[in-house]
């Protein structure tokens, strides 16, 4: 049966292979393919994760959407995810302008953020709980602007009177909440219009879906879009992919999630344990992998081929060529 999927790539606008380029020419390419979005991350002092090297080139995310959005025409721009240390009459600004400049094809997604640093290093309170307040008020403020109303707050993190923003956004600009925990479905129900984890394993996300959808049915509205944005890479063989991966370093970056579902041995151990953490193999493996997203409930899937950025034009075509058309079959 043919996929209701839509299908997204993450740009290559950071580490080693960071390349303006590689976006435009990836964005265009995969417009071509067929594919649905393109996605950036959000970092203010990046700090790259030890699996994914040490190298903290990053090509700021939101003038890579805009560049991208002048060589393209269909696909949807999507931040994974913004993290809130920007003034919230800043934050607005800057999105109603992609809107503008995309003819509105455009998702927030909106994260706490991995890395307390950024915050302090933008004077901001950096703790969960902070971050978490943060994330909230700007969502909440950035839709009231994104509207056309005249603004004001007096809390203890903003201060500014009668703001009124100008040019509004094409259209309303959907808000994805960002995590891969219990609580980040919270926040989604509670406030957003979509949730896509990035790291997470396919049992976690069932689990996550079921859970989510009972927050919404319990709230009163529609099930949101779920998304997912797993690691990726294809080649000629899975065995040949793996071997060219640090799967130990992959493996061990999962015990870092306490709220993941566990395999029977209470530990992440094995690749079998982290799988959909992983979308390596083949292309037929990438079609069963992702078909195995769609039926915990995933409605958006987006391929993060950062251990592949080398060879980021080959992957494109590989899952444009050989993986997209048999899923949309």
């Amino acid at each position: 049966m043919a996929t209701e999927l839509k299908f997204g790539l993450l740009l290559p606008h950071f580490g080693e292979h960071a390349s303006i380029e590689k976006c435009l020419i990836g964005a265009a390419k995969a417009e071509a393919y067929g594919f649905d979005s393109v996605w950036v991350r959000d970092h203010l002092v990046f700090e790259p994760h030890g699996i994914e090297g040490n190298d903290n080139t990053h090509i700021e995310g939101l003038l890579v959407l805009a560049a991208v959005a002048s060589v393209t025409q269909r696909l949807t721009l999507g931040t994974s995810m913004v993290i809130c240390h920007r003034q919230p009459i800043h934050l607005a600004q800057l999105f109603a302008g992609l809107s503008v400049i995309s003819g509105g094809r455009l998702i927030m997604g909106m994260g706490l953020g991995g890395f307390p640093h950024e915050f302090a290093a933008a004077g901001r309170a950096s703790t969960l709980a902070d971050r978490a307040r943060l994330v909230k008020v700007n969502a909440a403020i950035c839709r009231r602007l994104w509207a056309g109303e005249k603004v004001s707050s007096s809390d203890d993190i903003f201060a500014f009177k009668d703001v009124e923003l100008k040019p509004i956004p094409v259209r309303p600009i959907p808000i994805w909440c960002g995590g891969g925990t219990p609580a980040s479905c919270r926040r989604a129900a509670e406030y957003g219009d979509g949730w896509m984890p990035a790291r997470i394993t396919l049992a976690t996300f069932r689990k996550c879906v079921t859970y989510l959808r009972e927050l919404c049915q319990n709230a009163g509205r529609p099930m949101i879009t779920a998304a997912v944005m797993p690691f990726t890479s294809i080649g000629k063989s899975k065995a040949a992919v793996l071997n060219a991966l640090n799967v130990h370093s992959l493996i061990a970056e999962a015990e870092k999630y306490p709220t993941w579902v566990k395999p029977a041995s209470g530990r992440f151990s094995t690749l079998e344990d982290i799988e959909g953490f992983l979308l390596a193999g083949t292309p037929e493996d990438i079609v069963r992998a992702t078909r195995a997203y769609e039926q915990a409930g995933a409605d958006h899937i987006v391929y993060d081929l950062r251990f592949r950025y080398a060879d980021w034009h080959e992957q494109i075509a590989i899952l444009g060529e050989e993986v997209l058309p048999v899923l949309r079959a």
